[in-house]
């Protein structure tokens, strides 16, 4: 079995089969009470399990703000590291390509965009899925301004993701797995760093 844990929008966790059967979910849309939340549903998603066993686990890597990102991400790599399993990493926004496409019949190139504060979305465009089952990008994430997000897709259809199933990100994960892909390194996907910042040395005062 694969788990999946996203918090790039909001908290998402979902137990699939190796062949993308589900066993459980459980999610909460707050975009900002990660940490409040994430253990709860893992608890309420690995009931689901029944006793079998949890090869892997996939990591949402983002786009996404950077605390929230981080809490998914760390949890992630905690269970990995205390069940003994990899982590595999994959960007969030594949999973919502792959619902548009296999949940939504959408066709053709298409913008997953999402919110990334600020008066900003992060867009990516994909245009079908490879023989893998991948969703191929065609155009990589970037972060546009809000307003600005059509002139740049310049006719390409948007779609604006406010949840995002960790289903379907578990799903893109054992599809790379069986097909020996890796979607992603370790480092999130941010596109923004963080306000706060390591001040820097004090200023030597003069004598």
């Amino acid at each position: 079995m694969i788990l999946a844990v996203d918090t790039s929008l909001g908290t998402a966790v979902s137990l699939i089969d190796a062949d993308g059967t589900l066993r459980s979910q459980a999610s909460a849309s707050d975009p900002l009470g990660h940490a409040e939340v994430i253990g709860d549903l893992l608890v309420r998603t690995l009931d689901g399990a029944d006793g079998g066993q949890i090869s892997h686990i996939v990591a949402g890597m983002g786009p996404g703000p950077f605390t929230g990102l981080r809490i998914g991400i760390a949890a992630a790599r905690a269970f990995a590291l205390g069940r003994g399993i990899p982590v595999v990493p994959v960007p969030s926004h594949y999973a919502a390509a792959l619902t548009a496409m296999e949940s939504d019949s959408v066709a053709g190139a298409f913008a997953i965009a999402t919110d990334a504060r600020r008066r900003e979305v992060a867009v990516t465009v994909f245009d079908g899925t490879d023989a893998d089952g991948i969703p191929v990008v065609v155009a990589e994430t970037v972060l546009v301004p809000r307003a600005d997000v059509e002139a740049r897709l310049d006719g390409i259809r948007r779609i604006d993701v406010e949840t995002l199933s960790a289903t379907d990100l578990a799903r893109v994960g054992a599809r790379a797995l069986a097909a020996g892909r890796v979607l992603a390194d370790a480092e999130p996907l941010y596109l923004r760093q963080p306000d706060v910042s390591v001040p820097g040395a004090p200023k030597k005062v003069g004598l």
